[in-house]
């Protein structure tokens, strides 16, 4: 059976996160779907990681194993014909060898924190940023920021049922933690 990887963007306004819910909308749910749609037989689709209620990616990766060999461009249009209307895309599709999973062969992750400093009510940016109206110390956050520069131990931080491989000991670079100003959209923004 050959196997799929799936880069995947999606507004995740409407869903209840990523993991399949008998009750509610999910990411997985109309992915799967989809894919049934298309290739007419049960999938299972693995996704690198879980997201919560209302959480948007750019570029999540998840795989599923099809029982005939298409062409990666057939796999990526044909999906995403039958995700419409959900606000969901495959970006790409690659051939993978049976080994790769996209949840532990992932090599890192990142993550977007958007503050919008301003009176006014958001309009456009409502459902991918945090308005905060009070006026923020940007300089003394970056200096709180830079505490998750470094070597930490997350492990407390992690349910004792944890079936990652990988120690959660994590080592970030200076550019994987940052927290700057775009004066011309007045927010703070960091980012992990």
């Amino acid at each position: 059976m050959p196997r799929y990887k799936l880069t995947i963007e999606y507004d995740g306004t409407p869903f209840a996160g990523w993991q399949r819910q008998n009750d509610a909308p999910t990411v997985q749910r109309v992915l799967t779907d989809a894919i049934v749609a298309f290739c007419g037989h049960t999938v299972k689709v693995a996704g690198a990681g879980r997201t919560d209620a209302g959480v948007h990616a750019l570029a999540q990766v998840a795989h599923v194993d099809l029982e005939k060999d298409w062409r990666v461009d057939r796999v990526r249009d044909a999906v995403n014909a039958h995700l419409r209307p959900h606000p969901v895309a495959v970006l790409s599709a690659d051939k993978v060898p049976d080994t790769f999973d996209a949840r532990f062969s992932a090599k890192q992750r990142h993550y977007l924190y958007r503050i919008i400093n301003r009176r006014a009510d958001l309009a456009l940016e409502r459902t991918r940023a945090w308005r905060v109206p009070r006026r923020l110390d940007v300089e003394l956050m970056h200096a709180a920021a830079q505490r998750l520069v470094g070597k930490h131990d997350f492990t407390t931080f992690r349910s004792t049922e944890c079936q990652s491989f990988a120690n959660c000991s994590r080592t970030p670079s200076r550019r994987s933690c940052r927290c700057s100003t775009n004066p011309w959209m007045s927010w703070p923004m960091c980012a992990r």
